[in-house]
């Protein structure tokens, strides 16, 4: 599935109408470079999950936890040497948890990602315009 987005709001919207349908268990895998709008993706999925808090990128955490309709459990992969770093933070309990997972940078510990994950990848295009996003649902 591939949308096209020209604004922020317009990827936000997309991001919310997956967590409206997202289940228990499910894992999202975002990737796109920096500043692609992964944190904006998440901030609408967080809408359809009911959720109303601020939502902030977990660089410097690795993951941040938000509660609504279902948990919603936000990493961030980026400073991730290896696999082995996430079993300090526990990842299995999220990853097979209650809630959903959004993993940005995922393709960074391939081998923790659970094959039934769903891969998410966002991506510019300054050919048509500085807010363009083309976003690919696998």
């Amino acid at each position: 599935m591939v949308f096209e987005t020209f604004s922020p709001q317009e990827t936000e919207a997309i991001g919310e109408n997956i967590g409206k349908n997202a289940n228990k268990g499910d894992i999202y895998c975002l990737e796109g470079d920096l500043g692609t709008g992964k944190t904006v993706f998440t901030k609408g999925f967080a809408k359809g999950l009911d959720i109303h808090e601020h939502i902030t990128s977990p660089t410097f955490n690795i993951v941040n936890e938000y509660y609504g309709r279902l948990p919603m459990y936000h990493f961030d992969m980026y400073r991730i040497s290896c696999v082995e770093e996430l079993d300090d933070i526990g990842y299995e309990e999220y990853f097979f948890g209650e809630g959903v997972c959004l993993v940005e940078w995922a393709s960074l510990v391939m081998e923790a990602i659970p094959s039934n994950a769903k891969w998410i990848r966002i991506e510019k295009d300054l050919e048509k315009g500085l807010d363009y996003r083309k976003i690919t649902i696998d």
